[in-house]
């Protein structure tokens, strides 16, 4: 139990380990979606512009 001022906020519980047959969700959409080569660019020159430009 956690608490703040005498009260109690949040209970800790363990989490259970997945079931076996259980579907795992960790890259349920693996080709499905594709990101572009410029991604890590796309909207530059507007994130620019919003902040400033003179960096």
């Amino acid at each position: 139990m956690i608490a703040k001022a005498g009260k109690p906020l949040v209970k800790v519980v363990p989490l259970n380990a997945p079931e076996a047959g259980q579907v795992k969700r960790l890259g349920f959409m693996a080709g499905q979606v594709t990101v572009p080569d410029d991604f890590d660019r796309m909207g530059a020159p507007e994130i620019e512009r919003l902040f400033g430009g003179d960096a």
